[in-house]
């Protein structure tokens, strides 16, 4: 099926946003990506310069647009850009606005001051929900555990010192953003359908085990030191929240993932 409106992404850009672009196009969606700096449209894909933050753009962004795919997040300002998104989406006639969020939003409580860096995220990402919930837009959202090149990241940061900080009891259930993507499309290419079925990885992973197979798979050696985090979030994530075992649908492993990405570098 071809769309000739356009699909607005934002976030087109960032670590989910580079992959739901390309599977739109595939599906034969043109699409158009709000950015914050100036880029040259290719391969069916055109750039609005515009910033939820601000609101600047955000409204031509949004304008003849049918479906909107908000793939741009953060641990800061996510409620307000939700709200800035919603508002401009409401003006402009928008049918549908697809939200991806994150496995605990719902789960994790109020965070205090002293560990609100660590696990703000997913009060951001609870605030930014209820945003959406209660928009005139109708909506979906997704909540999907940690991706892979997340997991990446933090390994990659953590590692470059001889010792590795491991937070004791703290479990992953990651994904691969590949197949996050391939969800956030058949939902953007669906009717509205509210909070949808949570998205996870196939395997459950101690923070130690994720650290510990990145290491090997780089041939490289690290002394791994517990530390116990106190305060209520990091109590909710030795809980589990930020797991769904239940919706462990993903297929690609975090094995195969660093195989390939490990090979790349090679």
């Amino acid at each position: 099926m071809t769309v000739t409106a356009p699909v607005l992404v934002t976030g087109g850009t960032g670590t989910l946003g580079h992959h739901v672009v390309p599977r739109l196009r595939a599906a034969g969606c043109r699409v158009r990506v709000l950015s914050r700096r100036p880029r040259d449209p290719a391969g069916g894909v055109e750039f609005v310069v515009g910033d939820l933050g601000t609101g600047e753009g955000v409204d031509a962004a949004v304008a003849g647009v049918p479906t909107v795919v908000h793939c741009a997040g953060s641990a800061k300002g996510d409620e307000d850009k939700a709200r800035t998104l919603v508002a401009a989406a409401a003006r402009a006639g928008v049918g549908h606005i697809v939200n991806i969020s994150v496995v605990g939003a719902a789960r994790t409580p109020q965070v205090s001051r002293f560990d609100r860096t660590m696990f703000g995220y997913y009060g951001a990402q609870r605030a930014a929900e209820e945003v959406f919930a209660g928009s005139p837009v109708p909506w979906t959202t997704l909540r999907a555990t940690q991706f892979y090149d997340l997991i990446w990241m933090v390994a990659r940061v953590l590692t470059k010192s001889p010792l590795v900080p491991i937070l004791s009891g703290f479990r992953f259930q990651p994904i691969d953003t590949d197949e996050v993507a391939a969800r956030m499309v058949e939902l953007a290419l669906g009717p509205p359908a509210g909070l949808v079925p949570e998205l996870a990885g196939p395997r459950v992973y101690g923070m130690d085990e994720l650290i510990r197979s990145y290491l090997h798979a780089h041939g490289r050696r690290r002394v791994l030191v517990p530390l116990r985090l106190p305060g209520a979030g990091a109590r909710a994530l030795r809980s589990g929240v930020n797991l769904a075992p239940d919706r462990a649908v993903g297929r690609r492993t975090w094995e195969e993932f660093l195989a390939e990405r490990v090979g790349q570098k090679a």
